[in-house]
């Protein structure tokens, strides 16, 4: 019995040994080469025109500071009053607009740099004043969807946001211990 076992893991080992090398040697950016922006795949184009988070805003959000497109969603489950969610919704429509256009932008400064390459002209200082630019907007971008979490927690009870943080699976709702401004 042991000895059949044996066999069979070794064959399965020797089976699988041409899969894994395969593997491991792929290129890794293989296929890529036919984006239209080189850098940026077409779904984070799609949501940096939609003025998507992508993540921006974790260390807000992980830390019991609401985004305001889960706050809308889960507007009933936390009870917001219709004020509440009036100025939610402004905060969110700001908060999107901002983000769009900056989206647009690291769109346009992804794709000059991505131009320069292509057309053979790249060189250090174009380079340099490309990234730069992406850089310093993609920095924008975050603090854009970081300021409106911050806006969340001077707009939601803290009774809110426990439900919220529940709701959004970080635990049992109990607030991070920091200061917030109750709504008045």
């Amino acid at each position: 019995m042991r000895r059949q076992f044996f066999i069979t893991a070794l064959a399965t080992c020797v089976l699988t040994l041409p899969t894994l090398a395969a593997d491991m040697t792929a290129p890794p950016y293989a296929g890529q080469q036919t984006r239209t922006i080189k850098a940026l795949p077409d779904e984070d184009i799609a949501a940096l025109r939609k003025g998507e988070g992508m993540g921006m805003a974790k260390a807000a959000e992980l830390n019991g500071y609401p985004g305001p497109a889960h706050v809308l969603a889960l507007a009933r489950q936390i009870s917001l009053t219709d004020d509440q969610s009036r100025q939610v919704q402004l905060a969110f429509d700001r908060m999107n607009a901002a983000a769009r256009s900056l989206g647009d932008e690291v769109i346009a400064h992804e794709r000059a740099l991505d131009r320069l390459f292509a057309e053979g002209r790249a060189d250090s200082d174009s380079v340099m004043a490309e990234t730069a630019s992406i850089g310093e907007l993609q920095g924008r971008l975050r603090s854009v969807h970081l300021s409106a979490h911050l806006e969340m927690r001077t707009l939601l009870t803290s009774d809110q946001i426990a439900n919220y943080l529940r709701l959004r699976g970080y635990g049992n709702g109990a607030e991070p211990s920091h200061q917030h401004h109750q709504p008045g």
